[in-house]
């Protein structure tokens, strides 16, 4: 059933867009009175009408328990009401704790709503001494909540703590110590650590990329681990002769998970830059890039680490969220990469346990039994020449993060299918160099799927059988979200918004945003009401980096303001 926007609806988000342009300067409306300090065990087994994490549950499900909307009833949602986010590249996950919403905008902007009406409570923007805050309107994927403090990291690779009653700076850390480090994802916390990964490693100094461990309430640094094995050091030569400064890569851009019976993190890391073996200098496996680390909140010391894609060099970053599910006496850490490859590992002991390929990638074989990878012949890009692999840079699987339903025992994944031919070049070896390495680069539409970039697809957590797909014209852009309603709810760059039958697959509802759909929608609950919160967007990466030029040139540019759109039932 598709919904129509009557005006009210759209004044709705140009005022809320107004609220936001005019509240420049520190602006506090009123408290969160009442507040309830978030603790460790509400952190483990959230209120269900709270969404207190990145993905609700530090297990990384990205599941809602609230089943008020339902598959019988999603037909009659309507909006309950709208705000406006501030301009720049928007990929927001609010927070809800008792009624009230926290939501990050681009340029290190934190407000508080009312979570039944939208009402402003507070907000606050972060002043540094150039008045910039990294990147212009840089991203937030998500914040962080814990005690009585709000977790904002920054282009410019602090980490900022803001009390939740009043929007007040508690305390601000630098983590990048002004050397190019940044932030594109927030934290996680864990037993009063909050801990988050780095970006902005692919340049060459004479340091590495790292996962950083901050005290809660003070805001001190307790630990750093590096996501690159360092020379002498243990998986050290896998880098070959390298010295450390030409060691670039393993950034950590997406949030980890935890479990708090093992005390363990468990993060994922990108790949090594720049991309190509030949352009970076090494042909080893190139430790702890494109891996799954395990590491002790307390000091940060790695448990284990499994290289899925060991010396890649095709930018096929396995970065993604860690999904935790126990089944059968098992304990097991599940991801999913860029080549659209669902692997499960012991929880325990990162020992492998299956690894389900989609199909549609074209760059490595990876053995059932052991999980070896073995990159198929043409994979190594020689500089100059053009070579042709699927997906392309983008990935099938990137940062839309997917979400697991307990009751179908299914992931439910936002996919991307395309390809790409690129021809490398070479990088300067010097301190300030590297990078990804220069790319001339031409995206096509998957052989698979001549006109249809976007793919929606339920595959089972215990076989990695698919159960269904839909397939649609532009890409599935937002994360995915379940809800033991039965519902999957994921939306488009096209502006659709999309409620599934998550058994079957049967779209139940849709409606159109004014723009692009994207973020992480999350599901919650005031006063006995469900709601369903859905951000929406632009600069949602390099938009013409993902779209095949086949599209037409309206298509290829979505246009809109950010802003959230809040749903319930009449």
């Amino acid at each position: 059933m598709s919904q129509r926007w009557c005006p009210n609806q759209r004044r709705a988000l140009v005022v809320a867009a107004a609220v936001v342009a005019l509240g420049s300067v520190g602006l506090q409306a009123q408290s969160t009175g009442g507040f309830v300090p978030v603790t460790d065990a509400m952190l483990q087994d959230p209120d269900p009408a709270d969404w207190l994490n990145w993905r609700r549950t530090l297990d990384g499900w990205g599941h809602s328990p609230l089943d008020q909307i339902n598959t019988d009833n999603v037909d009659q949602l309507q909006l309950a009401w709208s705000w406006g986010l501030a301009e720049g590249s928007q990929q927001t996950t609010p927070l809800v704790h008792d009624g009230v919403m926290y939501l990050a905008n681009p340029g290190a902007i934190v407000q508080a709503l009312d979570a039944a009406t939208g009402d402003l409570l507070w907000e606050y923007r972060r002043e540094t001494p150039d008045g910039g805050d990294g990147p212009a309107g840089g991203r937030h994927r998500n914040i962080a909540i814990y005690q009585d403090k709000i977790y904002l990291n920054t282009n410019d690779a602090h980490v900022v703590a803001i009390d939740a009653r009043t929007g007040a700076e508690a305390w601000d850390t630098d983590v990048g110590g002004g050397v190019g480090f940044r932030y594109t994802s927030g934290s996680i916390v864990a037993d009063g650590m909050v801990v988050s990964g780095l970006t902005g490693c692919g340049r060459y100094r004479d340091d590495t990329c790292y996962i950083v461990g901050l005290d809660a309430e003070t805001g001190r640094e307790v630990w750093r681990t590096s996501t690159i094995a360092r020379p002498g050091e243990r998986g050290g030569d896998t880098w070959g002769d390298l010295p450390l400064m030409f060691r670039a890569g393993s950034d950590a851009w997406i949030p980890g998970s935890y479990d708090p019976v093992t005390r363990t993190l468990f993060h994922g890391t990108s790949q090594a830059k720049p991309w190509a073996r030949t352009v970076r200098g090494t042909d080893g496996d190139a430790l702890y890039t494109n891996s799954t680390l395990a590491l002790d909140p307390a000091t940060g010391e790695m448990k284990w680490y499994f290289q899925h894609l060991p010396g890649e060099m095709l930018d096929m970053d396995e970065v993604f969220e860690r999904v935790l599910v126990d089944y059968d006496g098992k304990r097991s850490v599940f991801s999913m990469g860029k080549i659209g490859v669902l692997w499960e590992l012991a929880l325990e002991t990162g020992e492998f346990r299956s690894a389900a390929d989609l199909g549609y990638q074209t760059v490595a074989d990876i053995d059932a039994t052991s999980g070896q990878v073995t990159y198929r012949e043409g994979t190594n890009p020689v500089i100059g020449e053009p070579i042709y692999w699927c997906p392309s840079t983008s990935g099938f699987k990137s940062w839309r993060a997917m979400s697991y339903h307990p009751a179908t025992e299914a992931f439910y994944i936002p996919i991307i299918l395309n390809c790409e031919t690129g021809v490398f070049g070479p990088v300067e070896m010097r301190e300030g160099g590297g990078g990804a390495g220069p790319v001339r680069r031409t995206n096509h539409f998957h052989p698979e799927s001549p006109d249809q970039l976007g793919e929606f697809v339920a595959m089972s957590m215990r076989t990695g059988e698919v159960l269904w797909r839909h397939r649609f014209r532009t890409p599935i852009n937002s994360a995915a979200l379940t809800t033991a309603g039965g519902l999957a709810v994921a939306g488009d760059w096209d502006r659709h918004l999309y409620a599934f039958d998550a058994a079957d697959g049967e779209i139940l509802w849709q409606t159109r945003l004014p723009t692009s759909v994207q973020g992480f929608p999350i599901s919650y609950a005031v006063a006995g009401k469900q709601y369903l919160a859905v951000p929406a967007g632009t600069g949602g990466g390099s938009w013409t980096s993902q779209i095949p030029l086949q599209l037409t040139p309206e298509k290829r540019r979505p246009v809109g303001a950010n802003g959230l759109f809040v749903f319930s039932l009449p």
